[in-house]
């Protein structure tokens, strides 16, 4: 693993990884993940591009925000985390809950960043998903924050790779959630069962991907579409029978497909 570095944003520490050099990838995980779910991104991608992956606040090796912490609050202290990395309009890939950041990024502080890249992401969870699905993603998971990590992220396997994952990548998976912080991860559902960001997608005037499984049940193609179909000039890529943690499902043609866009957007 790289080194773990940190640094101190409107008093939280954020902890982060860097490898590499070459124009600047932000990676930004989802709910339950820390940079180290980005591993075979910071292997991957660091012999063309300078990849960053943070610890969001709540997350990781990364302080614990206030319980009043929005989804603004959080791109605020990701805008300032760029700012403090000096890292010159970078790409921003963000996974999950991580595609919400990075869309509230954009939204807030659309002159900071060259291209979005979106990978399994939602308009937030109100912008994507029925009602009735919001409640019981909700209900659920804040049940499951407050029991033995070992009790319920088992469950959660079959819903983010696939049964031809590569070989270690569940056991990887499992060790990273099971570290997750309950604090964190109870301000960040509530956060995200009140997100929706559709109004902000027509004005989207960056290069934008938009990266899903086929397989993928938590953020299914239908929202891909919706979300393609709102975005201007977006491109949609959909790898098949790959699901939600795809960076992790198959790293090989993920990486593949970000590096291929990476480049293709104009300096």
């Amino acid at each position: 693993m790289n080194r773990l570095d940190w640094i101190e944003i409107d008093g939280l520490r954020i902890a982060y990884q860097r490898a590499g050099t070459g124009p600047p990838l932000v990676l930004l995980h989802g709910i339950f993940d820390d940079s180290r779910a980005w591993r075979p991104q910071l292997e991957g991608l660091s012999d063309e591009f300078t990849v960053v992956a943070w610890d969001a606040p709540g997350c990781g090796q990364s302080s614990d925000p206030p319980e009043t912490f929005s989804l603004s609050n959080w791109a605020d202290a990701l805008d300032g985390f760029i700012a403090a990395l000096e890292l010159e309009r970078p790409h921003v890939l963000g996974l999950s809950l991580g595609s919400m950041f990075a869309l509230e990024l954009y939204h807030r502080h659309p002159a900071v960043l060259r291209s979005l890249a979106l990978a399994s992401a939602y308009a937030g969870w109100v912008g994507s998903l029925s009602p009735e699905i919001v409640e019981q993603r909700k209900q659920r998971t804040l049940r499951e924050i407050d029991t033995p990590p070992n009790q319920w992220i088992p469950d959660w396997i079959p819903e983010l790779l696939t049964s031809h994952a590569p070989a270690g990548a569940t056991d990887e998976v499992i060790a990273v959630m099971s570290e997750f912080h309950p604090a964190g991860a109870r301000t960040m559902v509530n956060m995200l069962a009140d997100v929706d960001l559709r109004d902000m997608l027509p004005l989207i005037a960056v290069p934008t991907m938009l990266l899903y499984g086929s397989a993928d049940t938590r953020s299914p193609l239908t929202v891909a579409e919706d979300l393609h179909a709102q975005i201007p000039g977006s491109q949609l890529v959909v790898m098949p029978g790959i699901g939600h943690l795809s960076n992790l499902d198959a790293p090989d043609l993920f990486n593949a497909e970000v590096r291929r866009f990476l480049r293709s957007v104009p300096n």
